[in-house]
């Protein structure tokens, strides 16, 4: 795939065919076949096998705008970047960045990309099959007005990226990066930005096109690794973590280079899976481990963890995400479950909420920006979910028997990738979610957030 292309991201009719999303629950999925009184049964993800010639279908009422796409390998990680089109905003059609590492089957084909995604339009209405062939020829010009666009400025990077983080530090969008080659590298992605916001700007940088330099580079981790995470506080900290169990710090230094802390935290026993700072606190942060504690450590203290819950889950936890108005974190775990804790009781060991909604190990998660109740996790069953925790059993009213099984803050499951593996609210757009899987890219907002 050439950086110099315009990708057309696919279109929204055939291609879903074997795709399904089960809305909320007044919204929910029903299945082809009939129970023994001749009552068509609800399809829950999970709890019923598909028989043998029974395919899912997309509900497409159930979305409010659905988009996917591909870019060659796929990307295990991604993030956000923020743009300059506004907060909260809902209008279609919508423009999007990301910037995301892929994982290709040779150390030499992988890339750094950003992309931008732009003309994303919201789900189409069914059309009425009453009418004219001149409106349907109407319709169609209009449908090749709303074809989604996607730019990809790419630059080489040797050796497969675990994961991708984005943070602006002044006029700097800056990328760190994990990648197989065991080193934390930061980018400037200045140049792939100004790329997918002009052609001439994709031209210049295509002639240019070099193996990715980062600004600055530190191989003192004795082993790759997934866990890092920008400060939200402070512009450029950085914390970064392995799976030989050590976490270190960097403090941005004048110049745009780091100085990262040699002495690590390391009261972890195994590797550290996933990082992320408090949004309050400028020097707090926590970790998760496979050694299936998850830790709360103070830059000023002594590097050994200033709260843990020990056993918080019952197999390693792969990923955290700390609310950013609550005191709460949300951990998944291989054990497929989904857990808050409350840090005013997080030493007592018993979260405030537990669900296994998942079949296999969760693989993401993330409290929305903007509703502190809501969250998503995605799954290795290939289900990306969503919840809120502000809704009560007593919010429910009648339900149909196949969903008096779910939890009633369970509010949408969506399927149709594979090995979904990294999932974003967008900060900017409201209730738009990302995730990102073997199969390529979901871009879409549901009708229930």
């Amino acid at each position: 795939m050439s950086a110099a292309d315009e990708h057309t991201l696919p279109q929204e009719d055939d291609e879903f065919e074997d795709m399904e999303a089960s809305g909320s629950e007044e919204d929910e999925m029903e299945g082809d076949g009939q129970d023994g009184d001749g009552e068509e049964k609800v399809y829950v993800p999970g709890l019923q096998p598909l028989q043998p010639g029974e395919e899912l279908e997309m509900d497409r009422s159930a979305y409010r705008m659905y988009h996917e796409c591909q870019t060659g390998a796929p990307c295990l990680s991604f993030d956000v970047v923020r743009d300059g089109d506004g907060e909260g905003r809902e209008q279609f059609p919508l423009s999007l960045l990301l910037c995301a590492g892929t994982q290709a089957d040779t150390a030499l084909s992988n890339r750094l990309i950003v992309m931008r995604m732009h003309n994303l339009h919201g789900t189409e209405k069914d059309k009425d099959e009453n009418e004219s062939s001149d409106e349907e020829s109407d319709e169609d010009e209009e449908d090749e007005e709303q074809k989604p666009q996607l730019e990809l400025a790419m630059m080489p990077h040797y050796g497969g990226i675990n994961r991708v983080r984005v943070t602006q530090r002044g006029d700097q969008t800056l990328a760190a990066l994990w990648s197989e080659k065991g080193q934390v590298e930061i980018f400037d992605l200045r140049p792939q930005l100004e790329a997918v916001h002009s052609s001439a700007a994709m031209s210049t940088f295509i002639k240019q096109q070099k193996e990715a330099t980062p600004l600055f580079s530190f191989s003192g981790h004795m082993s790759e690794g997934f866990a890092i995470d920008w400060s939200p506080k402070v512009p450029g900290r950085l914390v970064s973590g392995d799976c030989k169990k050590n976490i270190h710090v960097w403090e941005p230094q004048e110049g745009g280079t780091w100085k990262v802390d040699q002495r690590p935290f390391s009261s972890h026993s195994k590797s550290v899976e996933d990082l992320q700072w408090s949004p309050t606190e400028a020097t707090v942060f926590a970790s998760c481990s496979v050694d299936q504690s998850i830790r709360v450590w103070d830059t000023r203290a002594p590097p050994n963890s200033m709260l843990s819950a020990n056993g918080a889950h019952s197999s390693d936890i792969n990923v955290i995400s700390w609310n950013r108005t609550e005191p709460f974190i949300l951990s998944g775990g291989d054990d497929g479950l989904l857990k808050v804790w409350d840090l005013r009781q997080f030493q007592s060991g018993r979260p405030v909420a537990s669900f296994k909604q998942h079949s296999a190990p969760v693989t993401s998660v993330e409290w929305n920006p903007v509703d502190s109740s809501v969250f998503a996790a995605s799954g290795a069953d290939d289900v990306v979910s969503q919840w809120d925790l502000s809704v009560e059993s007593c919010d429910m009213g009648e339900q149909a028997d196949g969903l008096k099984q779910l939890p009633p803050q369970l509010l949408f499951l969506h399927q149709g990738q594979k090995e979904v593996k990294e999932l974003h609210w967008h900060p900017q757009i409201s209730g738009v979610l990302i995730s990102t899987a073997l199969s390529g890219f979901n871009i879409f907002r549901t009708i229930s957030v």
